[in-house]
């Protein structure tokens, strides 16, 4: 048993939908949260900036709150850096193409799958990877939509324009080129509902969050690691951009009176 919370990181609020899931499926852990949307988007940055901003924030978060695990809560993160923080970490590690790309081939009956996804995901090709290695007679198709991680961070995608930029990024994503559609980066289910009207409702959305929860439940009972108290549960909130933003969507899409704590670029570089 520990009562030391789970660590989770992602480039800006994206990795939230994969919080919330945490916080209703697994309600005795406690759980931080650091969100780096100073250098946000990581789709658009190099390899060996994600691994360095990413064993910051890990670094950051052992230190500040002694996680107990740390869940990359980023699809651009995990592609490129999560081989990399398991060799340096002494927690467990995990992230979110793995339990997506199991969902996916569990959900697709043609063998044709597609990935919408930030620049970064869909060059780095980590999810064909992981989806023939599961299974090599599926077919992935994926489209960079960078224009949408912008759009939920700066709260845009409740704008009555935001359904034409999605229904134009995605005019090639229907049910005739593809029958499952994994959402590859945690930004994009916040705006789930505008996607499947536009891929149309007998396209199969996959929220590779709902697979990662199961993962992390996993890995804890593994490690001996669940925390059996069942009050007293905490919630802490760190970000590097503009704490108020963070909150108004953080509240909004968690249900939960989030106060986040701004956390300077120049403290995490001295990691």
């Amino acid at each position: 048993m520990s009562k030391k919370a789970i660590g989770f990181m992602d480039s800006g609020v994206g990795g939230l939908t994969v919080a919330k899931l945490a916080m209703k499926e697994l309600q005795n852990e406690n759980i931080a949260y650091l969100g780096d949307e100073a250098r946000l988007p990581y789709g658009e940055k190099s390899k060996e900036e994600i691994q360095q901003y990413s064993l910051q924030i890990a670094n950051f978060l052992i230190k500040t709150e002694d996680i107990k695990m740390l869940v990359i809560a980023c699809n651009t993160a995990t592609s490129y850096a999560l081989e990399y923080l398991q060799e340096h970490l002494s927690i467990p590690v995990i992230g979110v193409v793995n339990p997506g790309s199991i969902a996916a081939v569990n959900s697709t009956k043609t063998n044709r799958v597609g990935l919408i996804a930030t620049n970064g995901t869909v060059k780095s090709g980590a999810y064909e990877k992981e989806i023939n290695k599961i299974n090599n007679n599926v077919e992935v198709f994926s489209q960079g939509c960078p224009r949408f991680v912008p759009m939920v961070e700066n709260q845009e995608y409740k704008d009555s324009r935001t359904q034409g930029v999605i229904d134009n990024d995605l005019s090639t994503i229907n049910a005739d080129s593809v029958d499952t559609l994994i959402l590859g980066c945690t930004h994009f289910p916040i705006m789930r509902e505008l996607i499947q009207k536009s891929v149309g409702d007998s396209v199969k959305l996959i929220d590779p969050g709902y697979e990662t929860v199961k993962q992390i439940k996993k890995i804890l009972q593994q490690h001996h690691l669940e925390n059996d108290e069942e009050e007293n549960t905490t919630y802490s909130f760190y970000t590097t951009g503009d704490a108020n933003n963070f909150n108004q969507v953080a509240n909004e899409w968690l249900n939960y009176d989030v106060h986040a704590k701004h956390l300077p670029i120049k403290k995490l570089e001295e990691l």
